[in-house]
This record gives structure tokens, sequence and C-alpha cells, in this order.
């Protein structure tokens, strides 16, 4: 199986958290963004700060490569109104696609009000400049209840306001990859994980963020229902290859 069009190469540590400057970390920015140009992934997941160079990059080498970027990164608790000018700036700056953070934390706390607002206004803007969203509900941070729940909630959202035709553009997607677990338990999409989100945000589409690390896992998800994989070893996992990476 082909699995580059499910692939979304990501890589999204500021420098500190690769513990390198500014200028190193941009090069390896550009290092992941010439090899999805070279791989002929569909999509390089990157930080909003970086989406310009990745645009300039992709233009220069006349490729189909297509941006994504994450939005209100990684812990999605930002206003409603902070969001959506840090997407609209990620839209005018280049950006195909948009991976919002939900706001779990508000979702946890009974706040779903707040949360159903985000989700309406942020796929508002995202299908009025006709780009891809993706609401990231985290789900190491949720039970099992909170994720059917919260993808529930999206799907619910969505089919109440939007066309029929809108809700391939509409995703819900796993993990940030930088939740923070106890006990080294998975951070990133699971098996479980991702059977609940494909049975309670159909007909809205899955992305699985994090966790998988082989071709073969890879192919599970596939098989599953999954559209979209988010891996920072892609050319690694597509060769079957050994991923050491974390996400």
């Amino acid at each position: 199986m082909d699995i580059r069009p499910f692939i979304d190469s990501t890589y999204l540590k500021t420098a500190s958290q690769a513990v390198l400057d500014e200028n190193q970390n941009q090069l390896v920015v550009e290092t992941f963004i010439r090899e999805a140009i070279e791989e002929r992934f569909k999509l390089i997941m990157i930080r909003p700060e970086m989406v310009a160079i990745a645009k300039k990059m992709i233009t220069e080498s006349e490729s189909n490569l297509q941006i994504g970027t994450v939005i209100d990164f990684p812990q999605g608790q930002s206003s409603i109104e902070e969001k959506l000018r840090e997407a609209i700036q990620a839209i005018a700056d280049g950006a195909d696609e948009l991976d919002f953070v939900c706001n779990y934390e508000a979702f946890k706390n009974g706040n779903v009000d707040l949360v159903k607002e985000e989700i309406l206004r942020g796929t508002q803007l995202a299908l009025d400049n006709n780009k891809i969203i993706k609401w990231i509900i985290e789900v190491a941070a949720l039970g099992d209840k909170q994720i059917i729940q919260l993808s529930a909630l999206i799907k619910n959202v969505v089919m109440a306001n939007f066309k029929e035709s809108d809700y391939a553009a509409v995703f819900v997607k796993s993990s940030t990859g930088f939740y923070q677990t106890s006990n080294n338990e998975p951070n990133g999409a699971t098996i479980p994980s991702v059977i609940m989100m494909i049975e309670n945000a159909s007909p809205l589409s899955v992305k699985a963020a994090g966790g998988v690390r082989t071709y073969e896992d890879a192919v599970e998800m596939i098989k599953l229902g999954v559209k979209r994989i988010g891996t920072s070893a892609a050319k690694a996992i597509v060769n079957g290859e050994n991923n050491k990476n974390e996400y």
C-alpha cells in the first residue's frame, strides 16, 4: 500500500524544545520541508512562524506540497479571538490547512458552550477561506467517555451549521504530541482512541497523530478508517524503517 497520500510530515518543536538556537531550528524545519518536497508527501505540518518560509521554498520548487500549521498550540486555552487572529495570519502567510487545538480543558470543566462557539467560528473561518480544518482533542488528556463526547460534539456542531459538501474539509485529530502523561502512557493516537473517534465523529474524517511508529502501524490505522496520519518520521515510516522519534 502506498501510504504517502495519508502522511502529514510533521515538525512542531520550538528551538528551546529541540535544544537548538533559532537559526539551527529553522535549518531543521527547512530540511523537513525539502524532504517532504522530494518524497512527494501530501503535506508538511509546521509551526505558524515557519509557514512563510515553507511557502517560499515550495513555490521555488514548483511543488504541490501543501502546508499545514497548528493554532493555539499545544495548550488550546487561548480565547476564541486569539485563535482566530493566529489562524488569519497563518492563512495570509500561505497555510492550506489549520489544526486548531480544541479547548479540551474547557470541555472537561463543563464549558461546552465555549467549545461549541470556537468550533463554529474556527470552522467558519477555515471554510470561508477554502482551507481544511482539523480539531485536535488531545485524547491522552481525556477519558473514553470524554473522547466519545467531544468527537460527537464537533460532529454535531459541523452538521448543524454547515453543508454536507463541507464535511470533507473538517477533521477530528487525536493529539498534539506534546501532552505530558504519567507512567509513560501513550500521549498520541492509540487503536482504542482512534476507533472511538471514528465511530463518533463520522461523517467527519479522523487524523491519527503521534504513536504511529512503523509502516505496519500506519496501514493498521488506515484500515480502521483514518484519513490522515501525522508523524515526525514520515520518510522512515513510508520506507518501512524503524521510527526512533517520539512523534
